[in-house]
């Protein structure tokens, strides 16, 4: 086995896993698939990267491939998978290796989850996204036309195999992208990340692993999203909205960093900081290159997606709003006209 950069283990309900971070990783798969029958699914982006080179690795299994977008993140594309797995063969000791970004392990994942009642499953990120957030924490699931992740289970991983050597091939999009959700775990509790020095490619195993942990931890303390792990919501209320009403033209790491900005405008608005909150966080995402103004997309259409939230009960809106640096705090029944005036200042 390469020698790991960092080994983070994370306790689940059930038991354990590991988070092993380390160049050259996915080469060593064969180790972590221990002679099981296994399956790799991924798209049509990372198949050709990697998805041939680690089914050579395992002596010939099968590759699934689906399409590259989060408009493919569908029970359609699931019930492709079903077919696929059946004719692999796959049985209960079987296992579904996901490789690629946070559409193919949410995707994979939620397929592992129910295929036979569920089967082994192995994350293998190659987004900075994945890596940092939707690989870490056990939850899988696909979009419905009315809203993102409406269907959806917890599935925790047998690993997760965080390989930095695959970010050379991130296209500089994806990379601002995972950015986001870096930039969303340093404002919840790491400020490190909210460095430029540290959000840099050279720098990127170390990226990861400050990032991870920041997730894992409080993954650790609340599973299933009883209390805390609300938190990691940060932004993103806002950032579904925005997909969902752009068609999602909008890549779901440029909504991230947007929705960030509007919780910290909200934050400030409603007296819950200062105003070197959204200050910081609209100079972090200009430096970035990530978006710092909605463009054009009606702020009441915004609001009413907003209401197929999860996070919202009765119609009564949650958000996770910031009272300074690593002090996210939930807020329930904030006015829609607070939170219009907001949206209207970042057109």
């Amino acid at each position: 086995m390469a020698h790991a950069d960092a080994d983070i283990p994370v306790k689940t309900p059930d038991g354990s896993y590991t988070i092993h971070i380390a160049a050259g990783i996915r080469q060593h798969i064969a180790d972590k698939v221990g002679g099981r029958r296994a399956v790799i699914i991924t798209n049509e982006t990372v198949a050709p990267l990697y998805g041939e080179a680690m089914r050579d690795a395992l002596g010939g299994c099968a590759l699934i491939t689906m399409p590259d977008g989060e408009r493919y993140k569908t029970l359609a594309t699931v019930a492709g998978f079903y077919g696929e797995l059946v004719r692999a063969g796959l049985d209960r000791s079987g296992v579904v290796i996901a490789l690629g970004g946070g559409v193919v392990g949410d995707s994979a994942g939620f397929a592992a989850a129910t295929y036979l009642r569920g089967v082994r499953l192995l994350q293998v990120p190659t987004s900075l996204l994945a890596m940092v957030d939707s690989s870490v924490g056990g939850k899988v699931g696909v979009d419905l036309p009315g809203g993102k992740n409406l269907v959806g289970a917890f599935k925790q991983p047998d690993a997760v195999l965080i390989d930095p050597e695959v970010l050379t091939t991130l296209p500089p999009k994806e990379w601002r992208c995972g950015m986001a959700e870096a930039i969303k775990h340093g404002l919840l509790a790491d400020h490190s990340l909210l460095d430029p020095a540290l959000r840099t490619p050279d720098r990127a195993a170390e990226l990861v692993r400050r990032a991870v942990q920041v997730k894992v931890d409080v993954v650790q303390r609340d599973p299933f999203e009883a209390g805390e792990r609300a938190h990691l919501n940060l932004g993103h209320t806002f950032a579904h909205a925005i997909e969902q009403v752009s068609g999602y033209a909008w890549a779901h790491g440029e909504a991230v960093g947007v929705g960030l900005l509007v919780a910290a405008h909200l934050s400030h608005r409603l007296g819950l900081c200062g105003e070197e909150v959204p200050a910081l966080v609209g100079d972090i995402l200009a430096e970035t290159g990530l978006p710092t103004r909605i463009g054009g997309l009606p702020s009441g259409a915004l609001w009413a997606a907003m209401h197929t939230d999860k996070k919202w009960a009765a119609g009564v809106s949650r958000f996770v709003l910031l009272r300074g640096f690593q002090q996210p705090v939930v807020v329930e029944g904030v006015a829609e006209s607070e939170v219009l005036a907001v949206l209207e200042g970042l057109q």
